[in-house]
């Protein structure tokens, strides 16, 4: 659950304060110069703090710049599968959540466009973003399995948890993302179908 500012103590917004300011500070410099073209030091001395300042809050260095620690994407699909409608499967409910995403949002707005152009863009960005994904297998398993009646440490499950979790990588990039995604979706919860799909 994200704690809110009003419920956080004058500690904790002054460092998420800071963690926004190195945050903003980095997404400006990375869209004006591009990625590879910005270091650490820039980004701390544009934001006024100290590069020290800059990995106590972001200790995965420069890829973590502009991306939160994750929990929220964790939190997010997990809460998908376990507070889907009783008459909407595990998988449906995965892909409405990730049809909410970064690449496969269908109206976003101009910043949030350039902010995900960027990391598509970058590959240093791309693997990261899968980082974070990556980090809520075991949760999203546990969820899974409790769907579906089984072990969390169940090969299948786990495979499964593992392949809905590589999805962004894999439609983010497609002509039609979002046809993309439906179509991983649809192969993992109905099976294999010799109908082609190109999106």
């Amino acid at each position: 659950m994200t704690t809110t500012p009003a419920a956080m103590g004058r500690r904790e917004r002054k460092k998420a304060q800071t963690r926004q300011a190195i945050s903003d500070a980095a997404m400006k410099l990375f869209l004006q110069r591009g990625y590879d073209n910005v270091t650490v030091a820039e980004v701390a001395e544009a934001a006024d703090t100290a590069v020290a300042t800059v990995f106590k809050h972001f200790a995965d260095g420069k890829p973590a710049l502009i991306f939160d620690d994750g929990t929220e994407r964790r939190e997010g699909i997990v809460a998908a599968v376990r507070d889907r409608d009783p008459d909407r499967s595990a998988l449906a409910a995965i892909g409405d959540f990730l049809l909410t995403r970064g690449p496969f949002l269908e109206k976003p707005d101009a910043e949030w466009a350039e902010r995900t152009r960027l990391i598509m863009d970058t590959p240093a960005l791309t693997d990261y973003s899968r980082k974070l994904w990556m980090v809520g297998e075991g949760d999203l398993a546990e969820v899974l399995a409790d769907a579906y009646g089984r072990g969390p440490d169940d090969i299948q499950i786990r495979a499964l948890a593992r392949y809905l979790l590589e999805i962004p990588g894999l439609a983010g990039f497609r002509p039609d993302s979002r046809a993309a995604l439906r179509a991983i979706v649809d192969l993992l919860d109905n099976g294999w179908s010799t109908e082609s799909h190109s999106g």
